[in-house]
């Protein structure tokens, strides 16, 4: 069963995420308005967030930064992200955190 944030694909996942920058640390903070919420250190300006969201969904999920990357949301809080690892459980980002 897949929960609203995230859907699979043919060759992984895609990720719906809400992204709070120039936060006081990296982090994911559960679910907010049917996406994932991503609270990053990094500052909205010249793609800097969206690096930084990409590298830490990558560390979080255990996957190379290359099989991570950005379908849509460039410049907005709310982004898509398609994760290229069959079979993944996206599920592992809320371990730990209660909803």
């Amino acid at each position: 069963m897949t929960a609203p944030w995230w859907w699979r694909k043919d060759d992984g996942v895609v990720i719906t995420v809400q992204v709070q920058p120039r936060a006081s640390r990296d982090h994911v903070a559960g679910i907010h308005d049917g996406a994932l919420k991503v609270c990053l250190t990094a500052a909205p300006v010249d793609g800097k967030a969206n690096d930084r969201l990409l590298r830490f969904l990558a560390g979080a999920l255990g996957v190379r930064p290359a099989q991570v990357t950005l379908l849509r949301g460039g410049t907005a809080r709310r982004k898509t992200v398609a994760v290229h690892v069959p079979g993944l459980d996206p599920g592992v980002l809320l371990r730990g955190i209660e909803l």
